[in-house]
């Protein structure tokens, strides 16, 4: 079924290159991001794309393609893996192939940007992205960080007994999962592309992002309630197979890294904006902000996330606490 999937994709992806005009580039790219136009990660890409084709002279071009038009996001994965496609962005999602990639978005485990940068630009960081691009054939080229996740929701949550029975939606990622259950609510893994429908229909009932997402993808329509927990500080890469990149000449190699590094500078500029100005824009669209009690969401499902991690991973998780004391 998987095969049949990924063979109904290429041909989806090839009818939509053949619309492409005639001057083909040396090197095409297709990216597919889960992000709307409005995210500042897509359009960081786009801005990626300009650079590439302006540095390149016109040999290279990226397509972007957003709101998952191309592939759902565990989907995107396996297109890259396959040589279907060739970029997307990637986190903790990952753990479905790595488990280190657990750390990228370990519920209330990093409690500021700075423990954050720490950890991205430290020996766990750089056996992230050695991991990635050992075990799953994927380049991480530079990384965007998040704002805190949030949960939002039709009725306030301030306390974890608040979150019994609550069916939330949570990414394919088994931290998460195990985080939410320990915590009282009914975790629903599901591809984002389905989440607004899904909150319409009531077959969920809340969800938990970042800021810039819960405004993005227009949820404000659906939900009530912005609960103010904080519990992930989260960042994602923006990735190419590694196949394709080798592909690559030598010169356009190195027009491509440094242009990344060029987009994550022009990314960052952008998050600093948005964050600035989205929860003031939530507000605007009717959401109301709850205060939680934090401590007790973290206490709550702390030994269940410590438990379900592997022995090798309880090391680094105890690393990753040790360091926080040094920052």
């Amino acid at each position: 079924m998987k095969r049949l999937s990924l063979i109904v994709l290429f041909l989806g992806i090839t009818l939509l290159s053949q619309c492409r005009s005639e001057a083909e580039p040396e090197i095409l790219l297709r990216a597919s991001l889960l992000y709307n136009e409005d995210h500042t990660w897509y359009k960081a890409f786009i801005y990626f794309g300009e650079l590439l084709e302006e540095r390149s002279g016109g040999r290279m071009k990226l397509e972007v393609y957003p709101s998952e038009q191309l592939a759902k996001e565990m989907e995107s994965i396996r297109l890259i893996q396959a040589e279907v496609i060739e970029m997307t962005i990637a986190g903790s999602l990952l753990s479905n192939w790595i488990e280190i990639a657990t750390f990228c978005e370990l519920p209330f485990l990093l409690q500021s940007y700075e423990e954050q940068e720490a950890l991205i630009n430290g020996p766990i960081g750089e056996r992230i992205e050695k991991e990635m691009l050992e075990k799953t054939g994927l380049r991480p080229i530079t990384y965007f960080v998040r704002g805190p996740r949030q949960l939002t929701s039709n009725r306030p949550i301030r306390h974890p007994d608040d979150l019994k029975g609550l069916i939330l939606r949570v990414p394919n990622v088994s931290s998460f999962v195990t985080a939410w259950g320990a915590m009282g609510a009914k975790p629903t893994p599901m591809a984002f592309s389905e989440v607004f429908t899904s909150l319409q229909q009531g077959t969920i009932e809340a969800l938990e992002n970042p800021y810039s997402l819960i405004l993005s993808a227009g949820f404000p329509e659906v939900q009530k309630y912005v609960n103010v927990t904080e519990h992930v500080m989260s960042w994602g890469y923006p990735i190419i197979g590694e196949k394709q990149f080798q592909k690559m000449p030598e010169d356009l190699k190195i027009i491509f890294l440094e242009a990344a590094e060029d987009m994550k500078t022009y990314e960052h500029k952008l998050f600093l904006e948005s964050e600035a100005k989205v929860k003031a824009e939530l507000r605007k669209k009717g959401m109301e902000f709850i205060e939680v009690d934090k401590e007790a969401f973290a206490k709550k499902c702390e030994k269940a996330i410590y438990e379900s991690l592997s022995d090798d991973m309880k090391k680094v998780y105890q690393q990753i606490i040790d360091s926080k004391s040094s920052i």
